[in-house]
């Protein structure tokens, strides 16, 4: 997907009545389709979807679409004569922009604190220790998620939220498995694949450790982040500053 692709909601987006859309969409899809507006669609739109004049992709209300069906045959087929190209995207792709352009509103903006981008590097390899777990770029652990590309994926509020209260914004595709294998020895780690009958994860010694279901007496999904909050290690300054510098992080830089 070209990072033209929501061009289309120039011409789109306007003050209409309220959308007629399907009104339930599943978590996996809504994530995949933050990675997908993030790494593509960000850069004309914003992270917000409010950087072109005219335009709010929050608002959920578009000039050309008001059901799903219609939103993705614009979206895949463009618009003759104007800055919006067709798409060939699969079904689950378009499914997840779909997705994510409907829940938008569910993730109110807010005016969060973006401060200085070098201080806030700083910060990440220094006093706040984030290498001991996330990487960047090949340095830093494995035990936690790589954020080489965390600042085309999330939006201000998002990391803001990660860093003040991590559980609550942690997604599900990262939480941490315990398992108990058949002679009792225990487990927890990263997960980075799983299947109906395996997973694989990252253990606390970053060690790749595959296990076959059906060999463990216990597979425990922990929902609570293991991640401390910063409230009370960083100060306010210092948690816009950091905010500031993971919005760099768009990979390849």
């Amino acid at each position: 997907m070209g990072p033209r692709i929501l061009s289309f909601f120039l011409w789109a987006a306007c003050g209409l009545a309220a959308q007629e859309h399907a009104g339930h969409y599943s978590q996996p899809d809504i994530e995949r389709g933050l990675r997908l507006y993030g790494a593509n669609c960000a850069p004309c739109h914003g992270l917000n979807g409010e950087q072109v004049a005219g335009v709010n992709l929050r608002t959920g209300k578009f000039r050309r679409a008001s059901t799903d069906e219609e939103l993705g045959r614009v979206v895949t087929s463009g618009i003759p004569g104007t800055a919006m190209p067709p798409h060939n995207f699969d079904a689950s792709e378009l499914t997840g922009i779909i997705a994510y352009l409907r829940t938008m509103a569910d993730d109110p903006a807010t005016n969060v604190a973006i401060g200085d981008a070098a201080r806030g590097e700083a910060v990440f390899e220094g006093k706040g220790e984030c290498l001991k777990c996330h990487r960047v770029g090949g340095k830093g652990s494995h035990l936690a998620p790589d954020l080489t590309e965390i600042g085309a994926l999330r939006t201000p509020e998002r990391l803001q939220k990660s860093l003040l209260d991590p559980t609550a914004a942690m997604l599900p595709m990262n939480r941490l498995i315990q398992a108990v294998t058949r002679d009792g020895k225990r487990i927890t780690g990263r997960r980075l694949n799983e299947d109906t009958y395996s997973v694989q994860i990252i253990d606390g010694n970053e060690h790749l450790v595959s296990l076959v279901k059906a060999d463990l007496r216990e597979y425990t999904i922990i929902k609570t982040s293991p991640m401390p909050s910063v409230k009370s290690s960083l100060s306010s300054v210092e948690v816009a500053d950091l905010v500031a510098y993971l919005l760099t992080l768009k990979g390849g830089n």
